[in-house]
């Protein structure tokens, strides 16, 4: 659709950033330019020209920038997981639910090339899928601030409330990090939809924990079913541990509801979900 604005800036530096009276920021648009502007936005500020490298890897693990797409993402990171994907072996095993994860939002090609990472997670949809992988990943997400710092943030805390994320106004998710010890991790990935190509409504995400955190412990994700991400250390074959874990999030917070899946529906199939990722991850699936 067309927006109602009066102009568009293009950042080409970070001072670009700096948001003039009535701006908001631009990254991909995906879903920006699908709905109604904000009230009171009459410019845009599109982070796309800052260049960022969208993705690099190294010894300390991955980085990934905000305006890295969908579909670089998939390519990049997703391909590392390589052909053994969260089952197999190797340094990058984890990232072998990169492209589940991205298939869930259930995205044409085009969208894929266009649609970011920090876009996805800047929204704070249930659905936004981006959110179960990199809370899985123990990713942090860095946040450019307005007066030239920066500072960091557990992706398991940016997401607020549906629609809401901790991102003052005028800051800048930058980046997010995934230590390399995660990347190693075995991972594990499953979602339900009321249609296969429907909307996301209950998604279990996870991986194995190192031993260090205690022998035969895994980490597991909900996102989709909830408002907000919740994620919890299981030992691995332990159902009833689980069972209370998801009694617990029915009383911490209400499931979400919408046309694509009522309350009820969500919570038992995120507590069905979340059975079959524990026995993946335990080695019994």
């Amino acid at each position: 659709m067309d927006l109602d604005i009066d102009t568009v800036r293009v950042a080409r530096t970070r001072a670009d950033c700096a948001l003039r009276p009535g701006e908001a920021f631009l990254g991909g648009g995906t879903f920006l330019y699908s709905e109604p502007v904000r009230p009171g936005v009459t410019g845009l500020v599109d982070l796309m020209g800052l260049g960022w490298e969208p993705w690099s890897v190294d010894g300390s693990g991955l980085r990934v920038a905000g305006t890295c797409t969908l579909a670089e993402l998939v390519a990049g990171p997703g391909a590392l997981g390589g052909a053994a994907g969260a089952a197999g072996a190797g340094p990058y095993r984890g990232l072998g639910i990169v492209g589940e994860c991205v298939s869930a939002l259930s995205l044409s090609a085009k969208v894929a090339r266009t649609a970011t990472v920090g876009g996805n997670l800047a929204l704070g949809l249930p659905a936004g899928s981006m959110v179960g992988l990199f809370v899985a990943l123990d990713a942090r997400a860095v946040i450019w601030t307005p007066d030239g710092g920066s500072r960091e943030l557990p992706v398991a805390d940016l997401v607020t409330g549906a629609g809401r994320v901790g991102l003052a106004p005028g800051e800048v998710l930058r980046e997010v990090r995934v230590p390399g010890l995660a990347l190693g991790a075995r991972a594990v990935f499953r979602r339900a939809s009321l249609t296969p190509t429907g909307r996301t409504a209950a998604m279990v995400t996870g991986r194995a924990l190192p031993d260090g955190d205690g022998p035969g412990r895994v980490l597991l994700v909900v996102t989709a079913s909830v408002p907000v991400p919740h994620a919890q250390p299981v030992h691995a074959g332990d159902h009833e541990a689980l069972d209370r874990w998801i009694d617990s999030i029915d009383v911490a917070d209400d499931w979400y509801e919408d046309t694509h899946g009522s309350a009820d529906w969500r919570a038992a199939m995120t507590r069905r979900l979340a059975h079959e990722a524990l026995d993946e991850l335990g080695g019994t699936a």
